[in-house]
């Protein structure tokens, strides 16, 4: 049944507000985050590994130094890019990324702007002359459903665990030192947190919705917030349409998920860092 009819079998489901995986509509999946180390990424400068149920996301960051642009002299440059390779799903291709992949890094890219997690003038060493510039490579290693509520918290995660070695321009040569025994932490300024929704039939919210759930749903809504509960933004790609009320109440969600996605970052950072 539900190979023939997918739809009959979670409306059958929903009717009972639960999940065929158990869950209640409300429910999120179990919830890990892995800080710095994770697996063998030793080249990057922080990384991080989330799990949300069976979707497994890694991100790497790397600073490099570069020149600041010619219009942005005291500013450095954030470059997010999320790859959905063939490993994580039989519905992706390998090959140059595909339509999902570059709608998510998009989503980031928006995600990080609008929220100002990171200045870009914090990202400057001397003005006009050498900045920092943060590769943000989101990778997910296994696909099932709400990839952008994982990458945003792997990318803040990962962030959080970057450290930059001190770098002073020699004035006599121009060129930049690095002193990479002398490091200090990135300046976060906000920390979002995204919540993705499903909506079925038109009119039920269903929140982190798996693979299936998606293909199924008449729309999905992801709202993004950070830890004053202001909104930064709320990605809401075609699909049913949501009223007023409808969206108030996805933001209320989203505020209480952000608290415990916070709280889960702070107990691993806390763990993870020397006594």
């Amino acid at each position: 049944f539900r190979t023939v009819e997918p739809l009959e079998y979670y409306r059958r489901f929903l009717k009972e507000n639960c999940r065929p995986d158990g869950r209640e509509l409300g429910e999120f999946r179990a919830t890990t985050v892995n800080i710095g180390n994770v697996g063998s990424i030793t080249t990057a400068d922080g990384s991080a590994l989330v799990k949300l149920g069976n979707t497994t996301v890694i991100c790497g960051v790397k600073a490099e130094l570069a020149a600041p642009a010619a219009d942005s002299a005291n500013k450095g440059y954030i470059v997010p890019n999320v790859e959905l390779p063939s490993l994580c799903s039989e519905r992706f291709r390998s090959g140059p990324p595909g339509e999902e992949a570059q709608a998510a890094s998009q989503f980031i890219a928006d995600v990080i702007e609008n929220s100002q997690m990171i200045v870009k003038e914090d990202l400057c060493i001397a003005n006009g002359k050498v900045a920092w510039v943060l590769y943000c490579d989101i990778i997910c290693l296994d696909y099932d459903g709400n990839l952008l509520d994982a990458s945003v918290f792997a990318l803040l995660a990962a962030l959080k665990n970057v450290q930059l070695p001190s770098v002073v321009i020699n004035e006599e040569t121009g060129l930049s030192e690095v002193d990479l025994k002398q490091k200090t932490p990135l300046i976060i300024r906000k920390h979002p947190v995204a919540t993705s929704f499903a909506i079925f039939d038109d009119t039920l919210l269903i929140v982190d919705p798996t693979a299936e759930e998606e293909d199924l749903a008449t729309g999905t809504v992801t709202i993004v917030t950070d830890e004053e509960g202001r909104l930064c933004s709320v990605h809401k790609p075609g699909g049913s349409p949501l009223t007023g009320a409808k969206l108030q109440d996805c933001i209320t969600r989203a505020i209480t998920r952000h608290k415990e996605v916070k709280k889960l970052i702070d107990k691993v950072i806390k763990s993870i860092t020397p006594k």
